[in-house]
């Protein structure tokens, strides 16, 4: 299997870098400059007792009316503490399902994700944004950057590729910065030799495809054959639709045939671009594998693996692609010759590929970043102002009509 693969070919070079002393002393992650806070928590503050402000919002439920956005955020905003994070994340879920759901802004997403960093609930931050169709968390790239360097400070890849993972299904990989940072945290990932089900290789490939695609150099080339590769595995053993189920993917079998014109392209180019060694050796396995295990009609991977994609049939277009494998195997060889006799085999493994081009490139996709985020930040203050002053009059007016009627009611009594 893939995760099988992946160990086998990247365990010996991590044992390398893990053994490097000036590998750890090169580690980098975002400046402190990009993820600090006191540009944030020098805007305009509007406190509120969020006692009254939950109590205001159970009324207005129990009622069947629809409660503000801007009530929602002044509530996020004013959390405190670690529980007051869970009472937040109530209401966002509450809000996410009343009349008024289309309307959660984009600062309260900023804010919600701020203040689960800030108040260690990064577990939480992780549930929403994983779960955002029920609670309407869609961050910014800005917002995706300071939680993937949240986790990738604690050398949590795990959790680092499930946010890069969202970024990918929300098609979100518009600043460089982004597509950095992902880049960098796939290819830790990947060094940790992860035990994958088939759900979690459709969205890894799928991941490091669409990054890969959007890097015009030898990070992105080799990201972008270890997608289609792991893309492909999936497909011949359990069919394209396995593939595309949730995935903002091109609908068209042939995954293992897209893996060999990455390497035909770095054939090619007049460029220098080349693939890593260690996934050009993973490729190679993997298309052994699936040849001698072409005769399976299966195509079983784990008999003990719970995943809804192990049901998927393999239809008769799916089987016709499963017989071009030993094509794909001889092209396979004749690709690595060509690729050899040019020099376009870099013998650093993904990660150092990934890392380098990071450390090269990063700090100099920041200050764009910061920019836009201090531009941001004076755009949502001037909205929430306008926002706070049209409910303001709504209540003015409505107390005006309230009195009316009063007064109205009182002289029909007399």
């Amino acid at each position: 299997m893939a995760s099988s693969l992946l160990r086998r070919y990247l365990t010996a070079a991590v044992k390398v870098k893990r053994s490097s002393p000036s590998f750890s002393a090169r580690r980098w992650l975002l400046s402190s400059a990009y993820s600090d806070t006191s540009l944030w928590e020098a805007r305009e503050k509007d406190p509120k007792n969020l006692a009254l402000l939950a109590d205001n919002m159970d009324r207005i439920y129990e009622r069947n009316f629809p409660v503000s956005s801007l009530t929602v955020s002044q509530f996020v905003d004013n959390v405190s503490c670690r529980e007051e994070v869970d009472q937040a994340e109530y209401y966002l879920y509450k809000f996410r399902h009343s009349p008024n759901c289309w309307y959660l802004r984009d600062w309260t997403i900023h804010s919600w994700i701020r203040q689960c960093l800030k108040y260690g609930a990064k577990d939480k931050a992780l549930h929403t944004l994983r779960n955002k169709v029920q609670y309407g968390i869609f961050p910014d790239n800005f917002t995706y950057n300071l939680l993937i360097d949240s986790y990738l400070k604690d050398k949590d890849f795990e959790r680092a590729s499930f946010v890069v993972e969202e970024v990918m299904l929300q098609e979100a990989f518009d600043l460089p910065s982004t597509q950095m940072l992902s880049l960098y945290t796939l290819a830790s990932y990947l060094a940790t030799s992860p035990k994958l089900t088939v759900s979690q290789e459709r969205a890894l490939g799928a991941s490091l495809l669409i990054c890969g695609l959007k890097q015009d150099n030898s990070a992105g080339l080799t990201a972008a054959l270890l997608g289609n590769a792991l893309l492909g595995k999936v497909e011949m053993n359990k069919g394209i639709h396995a593939v595309f189920k949730g995935m903002p993917l091109f609908w068209e079998r042939g995954y293992i045939r897209r893996a060999l014109e990455v390497m035909e392209s770095a054939v090619t180019s007049r460029d220098d671009l080349k693939l890593s060694k260690d996934s050009l050796a993973f490729v190679g396995d993997l298309l052994h594998e699936l040849s001698s295990t072409a005769s399976d009609s299966s195509g079983d991977e784990s008999s003990s693996e719970e995943n809804e994609d192990s049901k998927e049939e393999v239809d008769e277009d799916d089987q016709a692609e499963k017989e071009k494998l030993s094509e794909y195997e001889s092209k396979f060889k004749v690709l690595v010759s060509q690729l050899e006799a040019q020099g376009k085999i870099d013998a650093s493994d993904f990660r150092t590929l990934a890392t380098n081009l990071a450390q090269q490139q990063l700090l100099s996709m920041e200050k764009p970043d910061l920019d836009h985020y201090e531009t941001q930040l004076e755009a949502w203050e001037v909205e929430r102002k306008q926002l706070t002053q049209r409910e303001q009059e709504a209540r003015r007016k409505a107390e005006e009509e309230k009195q009316q009627r009063l007064a109205a009611d009182a002289t029909l009594q007399q």
